[in-house]
């Protein structure tokens, strides 16, 4: 493939686009890959597409390798299908939906389990056409309320998703193994630094899941390593492990203080520290029960439940958190309070919660035995020593405080012990590591992709059965196994950029080869004759063949777009040299004419392309 500058539809900026929040964004759009349309919708221009069908391409090779089949689904589906599995409720305002000239409802698919299990239940009927995969690369639609980054959080992407169907849970775990193994090679070959996390299943329902993410400091994803095992998981999917539970009754009986102009938590510590409450000196926010109220509304429901969550006063509520331990609801931050006289704000405490006919889930933290300084439901009042067990009861227990850096592995990792009040709650050790276990550190990165063991959401909801050995009707059980193709080309150059511009790995550049030309006549006339013989070798070739611009452009131009290789055919040419540059490196070296096709496939091919 050749392709000359002067007739490809590229346009290269000088400045940042105001809008380009991120490198990927800014410099997709400056190196003329990518050009907006519309808040979150890009066209993919003629270098930009090649990219996206390169990591196209290795995608399906891999999923291809380990047997999957290749089909492709519609992108307007009927509702119908999302009603019987429950899905067009719980998506909400996150799916595009509309309805035909006859009124028929229709959505445009942010992805397929549904049309996967209907056409397996259309096709297959007997336990000999098991397991199978099937997979697509189609455009998904999302309807994001604040599109931004450029590629990382679109309204439409590109995306590969495979359905694995096998007959027993062994057969799942199986399939789950074989993509999980082609995701890193897959991700190897594109040359991205990732790590595989534990994360939350979301819409998708089912057991297992992970994700794929792309280490960058301007990753949406905030995720978790151990310092001292292999442990990794999405923040939403962090576990805190628990203290042990204590005995309700070996503490003192709650007792109510005068706490006036309190209504936060460090003012509270303050005062019971300076007033000695309870005969403590040395009150620490981990001893504080926060109560926090918030606001659920179930997809479907009436009206919204009103939600209190008890955690230790030295950690704060992370919405992300609540919302994916209570997904598909929705949650917002309680602000009704005229309507709740019973709540008492900046005082509230879990004695009265009960009798409010209030669900109350606490922090993992919070364990029988524990006592705690907390509301004591009356203005400028707090109460020492209320009890979980004794003075309060809760509903169950819920991961809704922030993770922090320092936190003990829930793998590997020891807690001090916990409880608060007389000093059972050993102040903040509540919240370090102890006894030579692990902690967390944390990190950035981005989604690209995300594997699911779904089980039988999908096969019950649609009553697929088909005929088991034994003569018997058995039920499939699936997998789910995504990759955000376009997403992927915005992580590869979120990794692979310097000051000057992008610089792809070879695996994906749009070209192997760029050619610059210093000058016309002869230059010009040479730099096409290499390229047509680098081409017909089968390298892709560009050349900057644009008569009346200056070499400096084009030297900028070529640094931006970020091909793996330059070769700079200039004044030297008479003397049978030119200059050789490597993007990655930066190297530069003059190099013999003679030869320079050979030498070049050398390199080209050394690289594995």
């Amino acid at each position: 493939m050749l392709l000359r500058t002067s007739t490809t539809l590229l346009r290269t900026l000088r400045e940042d686009p105001a809008d380009a929040e991120v490198p990927s964004h800014r410099l997709l759009l400056r190196a003329g890959y990518i050009r907006r349309v519309a808040p979150g919708g890009y066209a993919w221009l003629p270098l930009g597409k090649l990219v996206l069908d390169r990591v196209t391409e290795i995608v399906r090779s891999e999923l291809a390798a380990i047997g999957d089949q290749e089909v492709h689904f519609p992108a307007l589906l009927p509702a119908e299908p999302y009603r019987t599995s429950g899905r067009w409720a719980e998506y909400g305002d996150d799916i595009f939906t509309l309805a035909d000239r006859r009124g028929a409802e229709h959505l445009l698919a942010p992805t397929h389990e549904e049309m996967a299990t209907l056409l397996v239940k259309d096709l297959v009927s007997s336990y000999r056409d098991f397991p199978l995969t099937i997979f697509q690369i189609q455009t998904k639609f999302r309807d994001e309320a604040r599109p931004r980054a450029g590629l990382l959080r679109g309204r439409e992407f590109l995306m590969k998703d495979a359905y694995s169907f096998d007959l027993d849970d062994e057969g799942l775990r199986e399939s789950y193994a074989r993509h999980r193994a082609a995701y890193r090679r897959v991700f190897d070959r594109l040359g991205l630094d990732h790590t595989v996390v534990q994360a939350v299943s979301g819409t998708m329902g089912g057991s297992a899941s992970e994700e794929f993410l792309a280490t960058t400091p301007v990753g949406e994803d905030t995720y978790v390593g151990c310092t001292a095992c292999d442990y990794a998981a999405n923040t939403e999917a962090v576990t805190t492990p628990a203290p042990p539970a204590g005995d309700p009754d070996s503490h003192l009986p709650a007792e109510v203080h005068d706490t006036p102009q309190t209504p936060t938590i460090a003012a509270l510590v303050a005062l019971a520290t300076d007033r000695k409450l309870a005969g403590r000196h040395d009150w620490t926010a981990a001893d504080t029960l926060k109560n926090v109220v918030l606001t659920v509304r179930r997809p479907g429901a009436e009206a919204a439940e009103v939600l209190v969550i008890g955690l230790p006063g030295d950690r704060e509520v992370d919405l992300k958190r609540v919302a994916a331990a209570l997904h598909p609801a929705a949650v917002t931050v309680f602000d009704d309070w005229a309507a709740h006289p019973g709540l008492v704000r900046g005082y509230l405490g879990p004695q009265v919660l009960a009798g409010l006919g209030l669900r109350y889930l606490v922090d993992p933290r919070v364990v029988t035995g524990t006592a705690w300084l907390t509301g004591a439901n009356e203005p400028g009042r707090h109460a020492t020593d209320v009890v979980c067990g004794r003075d309060f009861a809760p509903d169950g227990t819920i991961e809704a405080a922030e993770v922090r850096p320092g936190d003990p592995c829930p793998a590997c990792g020891t807690t001090g012990t916990t409880g608060a009040g007389s000093g059972s709650n050993g102040g903040s050790s509540s919240n370090g590591g102890g006894g030579g276990g692990g902690e967390l550190t944390m990190r950035r990165g981005i989604e690209i992709g995300h594997i699911f063991q779904l089980g039988r959401r999908f096969t019950d909801a649609f009553a697929l059965d088909v005929l088991g050995a034994a003569g018997k009707p058995v039920r499939p059980t699936m997998g789910c196994y995504g990759i955000g193709v376009s997403r992927a080309v915005a992580a590869i150059a979120e990794q692979h950029h310097d000051e000057r511009g992008l610089v792809w790995p070879a695996a994906v550049a749009p070209c192997d080869v760029h050619l610059v030309v210093a000058g016309k006549g002869p230059q010009l006339d040479a730099a096409l004759d290499l390229g047509g013989r680098l081409s017909a070798a089968g390298l892709r070739v560009l050349v900057d063949d644009r008569a009346n611009v200056s070499v400096g452009v084009k030297f900028t131009d070529a640094e931006l777009i970020g091909i793996p290789r330059a070769v700079v055919v200039g004044r030297r040419l008479p003397e049978g040299y030119v200059e050789l540059r490597e993007r990655a490196t930066g190297v530069h070296e003059e190099v013999a004419w003679d030869g320079l096709v050979d030498q070049l496939l050398r390199r080209v091919r050394g690289n594995g392309v």
